[in-house]
């Protein structure tokens, strides 16, 4: 399980620490692929990667919608491992979707980790704060 959120910098090479209380469950690979209605970037393990597939390939692959969202996933995800100083490289094609610059922020998200720029974290951030009770609210219309 992931959880917090950590600040890092990408250095010129488009490489980022992996924040060290997250490194144990990523030592063997993870995807890296574009996020889900925000410009961040998810970062899944194989093992939450194939879970979301499966998920994805019991949709009916009739389904148009189906076909272009495995199209988009799949293609923009890149397989990738940690370095022995603790960093990743962060493809340039999903740096620039995720509009990463220098300031980084790392986020566990339960299952995933999200890569955000600090600009656009924070003002995702400072929105969601400020809209906190009608959130709850929509998660509590979920059934929770």
């Amino acid at each position: 399980m992931f959880l917090g959120t950590f600040f890092h910098n990408l250095d010129k090479k488009g490489r980022l620490f992996i924040p060290s209380k997250f490194r144990p469950q990523l030592e063997h690979g993870f995807v890296i692929a574009k996020g889900i209605n925000e410009k961040c970037l998810f970062l899944f393990t194989f093992d939450e990667f194939a879970s979301l597939e499966n998920k994805i390939k019991a949709l009916p692959i009739s389904r148009k919608k189906v076909q272009e969202y495995v199209r988009w996933i799949s293609s923009s995800a890149s397989e990738e491992f940690i370095d022995q100083q603790g960093r990743v490289t962060i493809p340039s094609a999903l740096r620039e979707y995720a509009e990463l610059e220098k300031e980084i922020a790392c986020v566990g998200v339960w299952g995933r980790i999200e890569i955000w720029s600090k600009k656009n974290w924070d003002k995702f951030f400072k929105k969601a704060d400020k809209e906190f009770l009608e959130i709850s609210k929509d998660i509590e219309d979920l059934g929770f």
